[in-house]
């Protein structure tokens, strides 16, 4: 039996992988709301390895969840009016913080960023209040 921590730091390792690929190969940072949004709203010659990065995302959670079925079993009984909600919150808390936490967090504290820093603080008080209102006050498991 794999120990439980094995899976989130073979993730990471990919993750700041990847990152690091992407800075060496192409001079980007892997922002994943700012390269979602050059695909969604294209520039000339800025596709390619757009869309190249978030397929190989999709890939990678499809490969994870078929070889590794338990290590992530997916969460139900959400209320589908607080899954849009949420997803439209950090779609604004995206914007407004000039980046998501794949580029702040595993991008911007690598680079020593101070805005980073402060983003990450930011973000990550912003999950365990919400954590904390949705699971010990409204009691959603």
């Amino acid at each position: 039996m794999t120990p439980y921590w094995v899976t989130p730091l073979a993730g990471g390792v990919l993750i700041g992988l990847a990152a690091t690929a992407l800075l060496w190969l192409n001079g980007r940072i892997a922002g994943i709301s700012g390269i979602t949004a050059g695909a969604l709203f294209p520039k000339r010659g800025e596709t390619a390895w757009r869309y190249a990065f978030l397929l190989g995302l999709i890939a990678a959670g499809a490969l994870a969840l078929h070889w590794l079925p338990s290590a992530a079993p997916p969460r139900t009984g959400f209320p589908p009016v607080l899954l849009i909600a949420g997803g439209l919150l950090v779609g604004f808390g995206t914007r407004l913080g000039g980046g998501c936490t794949s580029g702040h967090g595993v991008c911007g504290l690598g680079r020593l960023s101070l805005r980073s820093l402060v983003a990450v603080g930011v973000f990550m008080t912003t999950a365990i209040l919400t954590t904390f209102i949705v699971r010990h006050l409204a009691g959603i498991a």
